[in-house]
This record gives C-alpha cells, sequence and structure tokens, in this order.
C-alpha cells in the first residue's frame, strides 16, 4: 500500500500585469513576506520582449490559504510603501 501524497493547495491569480519585470519585482516583495508565487506567462513574450495585445501578460499566482495576505500586501504597493 502507498502512502497518499499530500495534497497541493490550489493556486489563484492575485495580480496580472504587462511586463515581466513588473510581475517579478511583485514576486520578490511576496517571496520577502513568505508567500511563495508562481508566475504563469507566454514564452513569446518572454522571448520576443512584445507586450501588446495580451502578449506579455504575466499572471502572479500564490496558495489560496494565502491569497488575501498577497492582496493586502499588494495593496501597499510592491515596495511597501504605498502608491
Amino acid at each position: 500500500m502507498t502512502k497518499a501524497q499530500p495534497e497541493e493547495p490550489r493556486l489563484v491569480k492575485v495580480r496580472t500585469e504587462m511586463g515581466h519585470l513588473r510581475a517579478q519585482v511583485i514576486k520578490t516583495r511576496l517571496e520577502s513576506e513568505g508567500i511563495p508565487v508562481l508566475l504563469r506567462y507566454d514564452s513569446a513574450s518572454i522571448v520576443f520582449g512584445l507586450t501588446v495585445d495580451g502578449l506579455g501578460k504575466v499572471e502572479v499566482l500564490v496558495p489560496e490559504p494565502l491569497a488575501e495576505q498577497a492582496r493586502a500586501i499588494l495593496a501597499e504597493g510592491p515596495t511597501g510603501q504605498g502608491r
């Protein structure tokens, strides 16, 4: 009999950014608060540097139990200094 693997929490989108650099800043900010982050994007926007007509869109995903905390942090601004 094999052991059941613990179920991974579902990932939810907390932000959408245009451009990989802005998404990386947000990812770093959330990770500095202990929130794991996954960025979802299309590879063409990275290869060609496009940010038009949906290309360049980067979704910031976090585990569902941490989504509200992540949104609260992002409401402060990507660097925690407000907007």
